[in-house]
């Protein structure tokens, strides 16, 4: 378990803090020098740091303590750190929590809101080693997927679609019929891809088509072939899909879209095997892997009596749900990374901090075509090479009027404040609840004319 560690040249001091965590059943460890700390932090679990602003060395300027709160951030960018102040060195404190101290606690401190400031920290320091555990895992696991199959180029970070290609690449060997479902554009069309790269198949052809899209009249000549003069305009013969991808893998997009005679006609040929093209009483046999792809809910298509039922468990045998790209956000920067320098023509782009967090959090109701089109936009719009949140089409409108400016201004005060008193003070916890960071928090406060004198400390 993650410990606190305790830096203070006083022992009385070091001797309380032990004694209050402790009771509330905290692990210490104790540092009487910013030195022996450093050496603590890199051989010990520390999951917090209580330092001290003030120094036997230095008991005036506090630059012993901002030495080594500069010092931890170095060993460790993450490791939360509680700085212990008196009044004279408050200013100070403040300036370090801008630069990423957790928070800061005055002299003498309330116990209560003490113990409570430190297990917050802890379990957000659990949260944060667990996530950085999982990352690290996810990050071996794509190198392993990328070294041992063919990933036909698909760029991804989540957890999400890591499980779906893992699901993708670990029965395509096989040649059981795989559903791919999930909203347009959250990337069907590539699992599919993939399915077929993997597969014993992969040599062998690999076709497409949009099964939905097709009226009857033309479904059957699409799908199975016609002979010559089977129809107007048929003046030779036609080879149909199912026959061009013998031996290989054919894709059918939108099967939730099919009419319930082409579903008929689909089914026969799935059962069997057999088909004969349009015009013709020849019967013809197919080896056809299949992999279908819908953004319907099939389940209620077959309730509804638009989908047959017998048709879904011939295609169902494998299911691969991609989510949409909205709730795997984790895809979003990678993507955005690999889609902007193919529409740069021959500049050099980079994405702003201010584009990089509109992405972050735009809902992405077209997935990823939403995203390779802004993408596009933003690289076209573009002028000094840095894409902005305007170029991407994602900020605001346009800039408002005096006076909602002061209606919004009072709104955000009132908001800050009540999550302050909600938080006892405490900015780390505000920050938290606001879906802020720290140092915004404090930029949002100086704006609004939030002084500290109203925050406890």
């Amino acid at each position: 378990m993650s410990k606190v560690l305790i830096v203070d040249d006083q022992p009385s001091i070091r001797v309380a803090l032990k004694l209050l965590c402790e009771l509330k059943g905290i692990d210490t460890l104790e540092a009487p020098s910013p030195e022996i700390a450093k050496e603590l932090i890199a051989r010990e679990d520390v999951g917090v740091v209580v330092q001290d602003m003030n120094f036997a060395a230095d008991r005036t300027s506090g630059q012993e303590g901002i030495d080594l709160f500069r010092a931890i951030r170095k060993l460790d960018p993450d490791l939360p750190v509680l700085l212990l102040t008196a009044f004279t060195s408050l200013r100070t404190a403040v300036d370090l929590v801008k630069e990423g101290a957790a928070d800061y606690v005055e002299k003498p401190w309330d116990d209560q809101r003490l113990v409570l400031t430190l297990q917050n920290l802890l379990r957000v320091r659990s949260l944060q080693v667990e996530n950085r555990r999982l990352h690290a895992q996810r990050s071996i696991e794509r190198r392993e997927l990328a070294r041992r199959y063919q990933l036909c180029g698909i760029v991804y970070g989540s957890a999400q679609m890591q499980a779906a290609i893992s699901l993708a690449v670990h029965v395509a060997p096989s040649d059981a019929p795989v559903l791919i479902t999930g909203p347009s554009g959250a990337g069907k069309e590539k699992l599919a891809e993939i399915v077929q790269a993997n597969s014993r198949r992969k040599d062998q052809p690999f076709l497409k088509v949009n099964v939905g899209a097709l009226p009857d009249d033309l479904l059957e000549a699409e799908l199975f072939g016609a002979e010559a003069g089977a129809f107007t305009g048929a003046v030779k013969a036609r080879t149909g899909r199912f026959e061009a991808a013998s031996s290989g893998t054919l894709f059918l997009d939108e099967i939730g879209n099919l009419s319930l005679k082409g579903q008929a006609r689909l089914l026969r040929v799935l059962q069997s095997g057999e088909f004969e093209r349009l015009g013709s009483s020849t019967t013809r046999k197919v080896d056809v892997r299949i992999v279908s792809a819908t953004n319907s809910d099939l389940e209620k298509g077959i309730a509804s009596g638009q989908f047959r039922e017998d048709l879904y468990y011939r295609l169902n045998v494998i299911e691969i749900a991609l989510p949409p790209l909205g709730k795997r956000p984790d895809d979003v920067l990678p993507l955005a990374e690999q889609f902007l320098p193919g529409f740069a023509q021959g500049r050099s782009l980079v994405l702003g901090d201010d584009a990089r967090t509109a992405l972050l959090q735009h809902d992405w109701p077209g997935n990823v075509r939403e995203l390779r089109n802004r993408l596009q936009r933003g690289a076209l719009v573009s002028r000094d090479g840095v894409v902005s949140a305007a170029d991407l089409g994602l900020a605001t409108a346009g800039p408002a009027s005096s006076e909602e400016v002061g209606t919004l201004d009072h709104v955000e005060r009132a908001t800050i404040e009540r999550a302050l008193e909600t938080a006892q003070g405490v900015i780390s916890r505000a920050a938290v609840e606001l879906g802020l960071s720290r140092q915004a928090l404090y930029r949002r406060m100086e704006r609004l004319g939030i002084v500290m004198r109203t925050v406890k400390a």
